[in-house]
C-alpha cells in the first residue's frame, strides 16, 4: 500500500511506440471467440421459489420488449440477488451492478462469484483506504494538500474488471458510485494492449519499450504488480491486474516460450501460446498528446493570469503561475506531476465542459445495469458532481488550480442517465423517481421461509416509556429480543441507561460506537447478554437478527429523513425474520409517511398470507446458528487485539499503522472483506488520534 499525492493511477507515459505495436498481429481469432462466447451459467443448488419465478420472467420479458427502466420491488430476505443472477443468466449480457457502499459491493460480489463460478465477476470500488482531498478554506487562509493511501489489491481488482470487458462478454462487475468518476479513455487503454505470441518476431528491446510506454516500471530485483525485470534473454512482467507473473523467453528476435509463474516461489503454473498485456494504469497518454497538452496548458495559463490580474487578484495570479509552471516542468522532465489529474482534460484532448470517460464507457452498448438499494444509491449518484464542484471551484477562484481542473469530475446525474442502456432498480422501498420512470414494477414479496411482514400499530406518546417497558418484558419472557429507535444520540444513551436501571439488559448503538464494538453488541443481543438494543438509524447496521420480534419507533410522527416512509418501512422490516414480528410506532398523530408505511406493510402481509394459504406454507422463524457470527467476530477481532495498547509515541504509532496496513492487504487479498474493513476502520481511528501525539505546527499557507 503506497502513499500517493495524485488521484490518477500513476504516471503519464512519455513514449508511445505505436508504430511497433501496429505491426504486430493480434491473438488468434479462435482464442478470443472462445472467451467471447462463454455463456453465463448459475452453479447453485438453489432454485427460484415463491414469487421469484414471476419476478424473473417479468423482468426478462421487459428487457426483451425494450423497456429501458424497470423496478424490482423485493422485501428483505426474499432473495433479490438470486433473482438478479437469474435475469443475467437468461439475457446473457455484460452486467454492471451499482450499490451505495464498498461493504455492500463486496457482499454482492461474493454472492455473484458463488452463483457464476465459471464466469468473470469483477469488483470496482474506490481504491483509497485514506483520502484527504485538496482543499482551501478562505476564512482561515488554510490550504490542505491532497493526501491518499491507495489499496494495491483493490487497484488490481479494478484493472482486472476493465480488462475482462475487452476479452469476454460473460462479465458481471459490482461497483460503488466511484464508477461515475473520471477514468482513462477505453480506446487508448485497449489500444495500448500488447499481444505477445509464441513464435512471432517481436524482439526483447521492443517489448521493453512497450512495457515502459504502458507505464510498467523496470525493477530487476523486486518484481511486484505493475513492474517488470530483464534477465538475459528473458523478460518477466507482473501485470497490474494479476497476482501471477508472465515470463517471456526469446531466441533471437522471436518469442520462444511464454509461461505463467508464481511471483513468490517462481513455480511455473502454465504454458501459454499467447497473452495480451494491458497497461499498468488506466490513464495512458502518448508522447505527442502530452506535448500538445502542455502547449494548451500554457495557453490557458496565460488567459487565466490575464483574468486574475484584471480583477486585481495579484496574489492569486502569482500563486497560479508558480504552481502551474512547476507542474509543467515536472511533466516535461519526468512525464508526470503531483495532482496531474487536474490537467486530465488537456491530456485526454477533450473540449472544455465535455463529459469525462468513466467505467460505463468500457461496457458494450447492450450492457445491463442493476442499481441495488436504489433509494440510497441514486441520491448518492446525484450528489457526487455538486460536492466535487463546490470544493474545486474554491481552488480555482483562489489561484490554486486552472479552470480546466473542473473538468476532472464525476458524471452529472443527467450524463449518467444518458449512458444507461437498460436498467433495473432494485429496492424494498423504491422512491418516486424509480416508480414513475419504470415501464413496469415487478414485486417479490414472498420469502422462501413463508415469513410475513410485521404487524404494525400506533400508540400514543403519553406514558410511552412505561408502555415500552411492559412490551419489552413480554417479549423477553418469551426469549425474544427487541430493537428501539430514537432520533438523537443523547436520547439513545439516556433511554438505554434508564432501561438498564429498570432491570432490562440493554445497550445502545450510534455513530460514535466503533465497528468492532457494534458487531460485539449485536452478537451479544443474539446470545441474550442483551435483550434490547437502542439506536438511531439501525438501517445502517445491516442487521440480520432472527431473534428480534419487536421494533419500537419513538417520535414516529417527527417527519424527516429518519421518519420518512422509506425509512419507516425499512426499520419495521428489521423484525421480519421472526414469526411473531411486531412494530410499535409511538406518535401523537399519524403522518403521511406513517400511513404510507402502515398501508404498505399491510398490503405486503396480505399478499404473503394469501400465498402461504394457497401453497400450505407455515411461517417459521429464520434459524441461524449464533456460533456463526460469534466465530466471525472472533476471527476479525483477534488481529485487532494483537495490536496491543494505544501507542504512546508517534514512532510507535507509525510502526503499528504499517503492520495494520499489511494485515488489511492480506485480508482483502483473501476476500475477507469484513475483516479488512474492521482493520481499515481502526486505522482511520488511530490516524485521528495521532494528532495528539504530534507536536503542534502551523497550517501550510500560500
Amino acid at each position: 500500500m503506497g502513499r500517493h499525492s495524485s488521484s490518477v493511477s500513476g504516471r503519464l507515459s512519455r513514449h508511445c511506440p505505436a508504430g511497433d505495436k501496429s505491426a504486430l498481429p493480434r491473438p488468434p481469432a479462435a482464442f478470443c471467440d472462445l472467451a467471447m462466447n462463454r455463456p453465463f451459467t448459475i452453479t447453485s443448488d438453489l432454485r427460484p421459489t415463491g414469487d421469484q419465478p414471476e419476478a424473473i420472467d417479468g423482468l426478462v420479458a421487459g428487457l426483451e420488449r425494450g423497456f429501458r427502466e424497470q423496478t424490482l420491488l423485493g422485501v428483505t430476505g426474499s432473495g433479490k440477488t438470486f433473482t438478479m443472477a437469474n435475469v443475467i443468466a437468461r439475457v446473457q449480457r455484460p452486467t454492471l451492478v451499482i450499490c451505495h457502499n464498498k461493504t455492500l459491493a463486496a457482499q454482492l460480489a461474493a454472492e455473484f462469484q458463488d452463483f457464476f463460478k465459471e464466469n468473470s465477476v469483477g469488483y470496482f470500488v474506490s481504491y483509497y483506504d485514506y483520502y484527504q482531498p485538496e482543499a482551501y478554506i478562505p476564512s482561515t487562509d488554510t490550504y490542505i494538500e491532497k493526501e491518499t493511501d491507495i489499496n494495491e489489491e483493490i487497484d488490481r481488482l479494478r484493472h482486472a474488471a476493465t480488462k475482462s470487458l475487452f476479452e469476454r462478454r460473460d462479465v458481471v462487475i459490482v461497483a460503488s458510485v466511484s464508477c461515475i468518476y473520471s477514468l482513462g479513455s477505453p480506446e487508448e487503454y485497449h489500444g495500448f494492449a500488447f499481444p505477445v505470441v509464441r513464435g512471432r518476431a517481436i524482439g526483447l528491446q521492443r517489448l521493453v519499450r512497450m512495457l515502459v510506454g504502458m507505464q510498467y516500471e523496470r525493477n530487476d530485483i523486486d518484481l511486484t504488480r505493475g513492474r517488470f525485470r530483464v534477465r538475459g534473454d528473458t523478460v518477466e512482467v507482473c501485470p497490474a491486474y494479476e497476482e501471477t507473473a508472465i515470463r517471456v523467453e526469446f531466441f533471437g528476435e522471436s518469442v520462444e516460450r511464454i509461461t505463467e509463474l508464481d511471483v513468490v516461489t517462481g513455480e511455473l503454473l502454465a504454458e501459454l501460446d499467447n497473452v495480451d498485456i494491458y497497461p499498468a494504469k488506466h490513464f495512458v497518454t502518448p508522447d505527442e498528446k502530452l506535448q500538445a497538452a502542455m502547449l494548451d496548458i500554457r495557453v490557458e495559463l496565460g488567459q487565466r493570469l490575464a483574468e486574475l490580474q484584471g480583477m486585481g487578484k495579484v496574489l492569486e495570479a502569482q500563486r497560479l503561475e508558480s504552481r502551474t509552471n512547476y507542474d509543467l516542468e515536472m511533466m516535461s522532465e519526468v512525464g508526470y506531476c503531483s495532482g496531474v489529474e487536474n490537467y486530465s482534460r488537456h491530456l485526454q484532448r477533450r473540449v472544455a465542459g465535455s463529459t469525462p470517460w468513466t467505467l460505463l464507457d468500457y461496457f458494450p452498448a447492450d450492457y445491463l445495469l442493476f442499481i441495488d438499494e436504489s433509494h440510497m444509491t441514486l441520491p448518492q449518484v446525484r450528489g457526487m458532481y455538486h460536492g466535487d464542484l463546490a470544493r474545486k471551484q474554491v481552488l480555482v477562484d483562489h489561484g490554486f488550480r486552472l479552470p480546466s481542473a473542473l473538468d476532472n469530475r464525476p458524471l452529472r446525474f443527467e450524463e449518467f442517465v444518458e449512458r444507461i442502456n437498460q436498467v433495473i432498480y432494485v429496492s424494498a422501498t423504491p422512491r418516486e423517481y424509480e416508480l414513475t420512470r419504470s415501464r413496469q414494477v415487478c414485486e417479490q414479496l414472498v420469502r422462501p421461509t413463508g415469513l410475513l411482514e410485521p404487524t404494525v400499530e400506533v400508540r400514543p406518546t403519553t406514558g410511552q416509556i412505561d408502555d415500552l417497558i411492559a412490551e419489552i418484558r413480554r417479549r423477553v419472557a418469551s426469549g425474544e429480543r427487541c430493537l428501539v429507535t430514537t432520533l438523537t444520540k443523547r436520547m439513545a444513551e439516556d433511554l438505554s441507561e434508564y432501561l438498564a436501571e429498570m432491570g432490562i439488559k440493554t445497550h445502545h448503538i450510534h455513530a460514535e460506537v466503533d465497528t468492532f464494538e457494534r458487531i460485539q453488541i449485536l452478537r451479544d443481543l443474539r446470545l441474550g447478554i442483551y435483550d434490547v438494543v437502542v439506536g438511531i438509524n439501525l438501517l445502517r447496521e445491516g442487521l440480520d437478527l432472527p431473534e428480534v420480534s419487536l421494533v419500537a419507533i419513538l417520535d414516529a410522527d417527527k417527519e424527516g429523513y429518519l421518519r420518512s416512509a422509506e425509512a419507516l418501512i425499512q426499520t419495521i422490516g428489521r423484525a421480519a425474520r421472526h414469526v411473531n414480528a411486531h412494530a410499535v410506532l409511538y406518535a401523537d398523530r399519524v403522518t403521511v409517511s406513517m400511513q404510507t408505511a402502515i398501508d404498505e406493510a399491510s398490503r405486503r402481509r396480505s399478499v404473503q398470507e394469501a400465498y402461504n394459504r394457497e401453497h400450505g406454507i407455515t411461517p417459521q422463524s429464520v434459524s441461524k446458528a449464533i456460533r456463526d457470527i460469534a466465530q466471525q467476530v472472533q476471527k476479525v477481532s483477534e488481529p485487532l487485539r494483537e495490536y496491543g495498547e494505544q501507542p504512546a509515541t508517534a514512532r510507535e504509532l507509525n510502526v503499528l499503522l504499517k503492520q495494520m496496513e499489511r494485515d488489511m492487504r492480506l485480508a482483502a487479498r483473501a476476500l475477507e472483506f469484513e475483516r479488512a474493513a474492521l482493520i481499515r476502520d481502526r486505522i482511520v481511528e488511530l490516524r485521528k488520534e495521532s494528532y495528539e501525539l504530534r507536536p503542534a505546527r502551523s497550517s501550510r499557507r500560500w
